[in-house]
């Protein structure tokens, strides 16, 4: 018997037409041999299964079913492809656990964990993982410019600390441009992280539980148009993704190494994707994301296909991992 999928797709983020975007491809490339898709928008005010037709049929939040044409649909697993809140910060993962679903992602601790790029890099600095310098600022803290510049130098980054897709990011060069950047993050979170500015090559690793091992994708350099990897870049076309990036032999495993050895400290499960630049010819870490983008200009499908792994394939091994 077929396997009912719920994709959840969307969020209560900025990022929520980028998850339609990944959720949608999901849908188009799952084995219809082995499973039965339904694509769930999760919406700030209501969760539904879109048909093929475009009917919406609300889901019932209680257990996650959902009633079509008098039948009610029980699923089996959730594909999840959510950026954002609730599908990468955990809530999600808990709320699926509470109602004992499986689904593809990390569990919910880790989900938490990662979504905040602070306490990211706390936990995995004991183990040896070289970052940038960091200041942090909750919002309403005084922000003593002097102070921030002195620990982290110009220029620097300022980022929400729990977002993604760059949002609420901006380069600072001028001390007199920070209260501003901070500012414009603070939009985006209540948290904000200021980053010592890293100079050399960025490249990103997939890291993937594929077929029962934990596998490290072929590594992808990003060649930003713009002064850093912003949404334009990400999304809009304004960047170069090479894979495999024009790294040496040696730093393409020093950098898979260290994406592994952070999946497995974390004890993580799913489809990940970790930002490293090599600053001094040595791999600092930037963040992680626990449901990287799926959609034609995502990094990870691009990844997969250079390791001769096939949408269907990898995303058929999330489900059975997740199963």
């Amino acid at each position: 018997m077929k396997k009912k999928i719920a994709i959840a797709m969307g969020g209560y983020s900025s990022e929520y037409r980028i998850s339609i975007n990944s959720g949608n491809m999901v849908y188009k490339n799952l084995d219809r041999s082995k499973y039965e898709p339904y694509r769930v928008h999760i919406m700030q005010h209501e969760w539904f299964v879109v048909a093929d037709d475009d009917t919406p049929y609300p889901i019932n939040k209680s257990n996650f079913t959902v009633k079509i044409k008098d039948k009610v649909i029980v699923f089996d697993c959730v594909f999840n492809t959510i950026h954002g809140t609730p599908g990468e910060n955990g809530l999600l993962q808990a709320y699926l656990n509470l109602v004992g679903i499986p689904q593809t992602s990390c569990d919910f601790y880790q989900a938490a964990l990662t979504f905040n790029k602070r306490d990211l890099i706390s936990v995995l600095k004991p183990y040896g993982i070289k970052t940038a310098i960091n200041y942090f600022l909750n919002k309403g803290d005084e922000v003593l410019v002097d102070e921030i510049v002195g620990k982290v130098g110009l220029p620097c980054f300022v980022k929400a600390n729990k977002s993604g897709s760059s949002f609420g990011i901006t380069k600072v060069k001028n001390a007199e441009d920070l209260e501003q950047a901070i500012k414009f993050a603070f939009k985006e979170d209540d948290e904000i992280i200021i980053e010592s500015f890293l100079d050399g090559t960025e490249v990103s690793v997939g890291v993937i539980t594929y077929k029962g091992e934990v596998l490290a994708l072929p590594v992808t350099e990003i060649v930003s148009e713009n002064e850093f990897f912003d949404y334009e870049a990400k999304y809009l076309g304004k960047s170069q993704e090479i894979t495999p990036a024009r790294i040496s032999d040696e730093q393409t495993l020093e950098v898979q190494e260290i994406a592994k050895h952070i999946y497995s400290r974390l004890k993580m499960r799913g489809l990940t994707r970790s930002e490293f630049i090599f600053h001094n010819n040595q791999a600092h870490f930037i963040e992680m994301n626990t449901t990287p983008g799926l959609s034609e200009a995502s990094i990870l499908p691009q990844q997969a296909a250079k390791a001769n792994i096939s949408l269907t394939d990898l995303f058929g091994s999330a489900i059975e991992a997740a199963l």
